[in-house]
This record gives C-alpha cells, structure tokens and sequence, in this order.
C-alpha cells in the first residue's frame, strides 16, 4: 500500500502563485509514476501533470504548460506542482496520484489517491 498526503492548496488571486506538496508514503518502491490531477465542481477529474521517481521525465496537459511545473524530490519522497500565473479556471480539488506505470496520463492507471487539496482562484 501507498499513503499520499497533498499540502498548499488555498486562496490565491488571479496571476498569483501556489506550490502544492505531496508526500508518499508506504510501498512507494511499488511506483513508478506520481501525478497531480484536478477536479472542478460539475466536472470530471482531469489530468494535470506527472513525472518518473527514476528519472524525471515530465508530462504536463496542454492547458497547464508554460504555467505550472511537476518535480520532485526522491529522498523526501515528495512530488511539487509549481503553479504561476493561476487563473479562475485552475479552481479545483486537486489530487496527488501514483501508479505502477510509466507516465499515464488515464486516472484509471492511477492505483493511489491523497484525500485532495483544494485551490481557489479568485478573479
């Protein structure tokens, strides 16, 4: 089993920063991927970004790139999502996942979930 517990999430204004954490925990040896995804009130959880332990490789969604960033930190077994330049429309619940796999970009690819973290991005 894997434990993943999401931090930062909060009120920001339009154009402003936040940096979400997730912390994994448990069988993480298990994992091959970790990923952020999002859902906003009356819609479907979307994919937002993910990355490889191992070596960092990155996928981002088209309507994140160039604003938000995924890293991570292997030792402390925490993965970041960097997000400037938020917009009312990032306003979400947003989720840290993780997966066996190399880089899905499905949630159903996704085996853990974190209890979500919310942003509100107020115009």
């Amino acid at each position: 089993q894997v434990q993943l517990v999401e931090s930062g999430g909060g009120l920001v204004q339009a154009g402003g920063s936040l940096r979400l954490s997730c912390t994994a925990s448990g069988r993480t040896d298990t994992t091959a991927t970790m990923a952020w995804f999002r859902q906003a009130p009356g819609k479907e959880r979307e994919f937002v970004a993910s990355i490889r332990w191992s070596s960092g490789s990155t996928r981002h969604a088209d309507s994140v790139k160039d604003r938000f960033t995924i890293s991570r930190d292997n030792a402390k077994k925490t993965v970041y999502l960097q997000m400037n330049s938020l917009k009312p429309e990032d306003t979400a619940v947003f989720y840290c996942a993780a997966s066996r796999r190399l880089l899905p970009g499905s949630s159903n690819d996704y085996a853990y979930w974190g209890q979500g973290t919310q942003v509100t991005v107020s115009s």
